[in-house]
């Protein structure tokens, strides 16, 4: 591959933007990381009749102001938080107003689990409405897009608890395409009653807290919030001067179960082959079938220190969920497994659904930029089934990469592999 095609087909990250229950802002979010504290509240709706009313909310101080409607389309809470993320991402990467950057060569994919249907379930249950028009539930990317100008393809994805993930994999094959130049990409995702009512129906709440991999946990609790990334041709940053890269995205595998609309296949084959996929595509000495030579023992190293560093798991806290996971991330590192920590994103925010891929995607980024791999949140005991590292002091980083994990309902599987900008 020569300079100039690899130039044009390298996916680097140039901006970062976010909105959690621990904060606004990626500053706030990376020392939430570091603090290592938080907990659910009871959702502040009357309407909620259901067992375990509880989310990781954003906090009321740091809500969005300003942006209940965008251009006569009334907009509900997801469509803000991205917009927010958005914002920042896009201060961050140097790109207010687009100024220098064609329009046309921008796109934006955004994705989100249930997408503004926060303003369509208030109507639906007779609450006073704060606008007296029709609005689309998931105008997401659209409304991002409009915001920011971005005249490239403007997508909202919603496979699930995937979905972000997809987007930013969606957004590196727009740039390697050829398509676009700059990609706002992430997830967005906002209480939503009917959501959580299904989900206590199902029996999937936890009544306490997020504890992936825990030997008591009992399911999962919902957060809410919004990851925005800006990725961006490494051509296109270095001939507008971008003074700061945080990230490469390196290597993307997707993969189907095809096997129930809820439940992961116990097997986790098709988890495995998103993980090999991605860690191909990002460098083949990151694969473990080939990294040592039959009859011969591994190089001992410290954690952290081999080419992956670490791993930002899917880690829900539900009971097949994190079995499947830690069984393929065995499969998958090999030897090197006990030796690769693990950081949990929603010990701390909570599950965010269409958000989470993006959410774990900026955790990685933000750990490689740093060099530090920041304290999980204490879930307890872990499940003997569940052997994975979770550390619970800051680790330092010397190794290139990380690999960050996304499953949904119906077997969507995706990974990604980010590198430090500076390899």
């Amino acid at each position: 591959m020569s300079a100039d095609t690899a130039d044009t087909t390298d996916v680097l990250v140039t901006g970062l933007g976010a909105l959690s229950c621990v904060g606004s802002g990626t500053g706030a979010l990376w020392r939430g990381m570091h603090t290592a504290r938080s907990a659910p509240t009871r959702v502040p709706d009357p309407l909620a009749h259901m067992d375990h009313p509880h989310m990781y909310l954003v906090p009321e101080a740091d809500l969005p102001v300003g942006t209940e409607e965008l251009d006569g389309l009334p907009l509900g809470r997801a469509s803000q938080f991205a917009i927010e993320a958005a914002r920042e991402a896009v201060e961050s990467a140097g790109l207010a107003g687009l100024a220098g950057v064609d329009p046309r060569r921008v796109a934006v994919a955004i994705s989100s689990g249930m997408g503004d249907s926060d303003l369509h379930e208030r109507r639906r249950a007779g609450e006073p409405a704060k606008h007296d028009r029709w609005a689309p539930v998931f105008p997401v990317a659209s409304a991002v897009g409009a915001w920011l100008g971005a005249q490239g393809a403007n997508t909202s994805l919603s496979n699930a608890c995937a979905a972000s993930g997809y987007a930013l994999s969606v957004a590196a094959d727009l740039i390697r395409s050829g398509e676009a130049d700059v990609v706002l990409a992430g997830g967005t995702e906002a209480y939503s009653r009917t959501a959580l009512a299904c989900f206590n129906r199902l029996g999937a709440i936890d009544p306490e807290r997020c504890r992936p991999f825990a030997a008591d946990r009992r399911g999962t609790i919902f957060g809410e919030g919004a990851a925005v990334l800006v990725l961006e041709s490494a051509a296109h940053a270095r001939a507008r001067g971008v003074k700061t890269v945080y990230a490469r995205l390196a290597g993307t595998g997707w993969s189907c179960d095809a096997y129930h609309a809820t439940a992961p296949e116990p097997g986790g084959a098709q988890i495995e082959r998103a993980m090999r996929e991605a860690l191909r595509e990002a460098d083949p000495a990151l694969d473990t079938d080939a990294d040592t030579a039959p009859g011969t023992a591994a190089a001992p190293r410290a954690a952290g220190s081999g080419p992956l560093g670490f791993v930002v798991p899917h880690g829900t806290g539900t009971e097949l969920n994190d079995v499947v996971e830690a069984r393929a991330l065995s499969a998958v590192l090999g030897e090197a497994a006990p030796l690769t920590p693990l950081y949990s994103v929603k010990a701390l925010l909570g599950h965010t659904g269409g958000a989470a891929g993006a959410f774990a995607a900026l955790a990685a980024v933000l750990v490689l930029h740093h060099k530090t791999l920041p304290p999980n949140v204490p879930v307890g005991p872990l499940d003997p089934e569940c052997e994975v590292p979770l550390p619970a002091e800051p680790t330092p980083m010397t190794a290139p990469y990380g690999l960050v994990n996304a499953y949904a309902f119906g077997g969507n599987n995706v990974s990604l592999v980010l590198q430090e900008a500076s390899s």
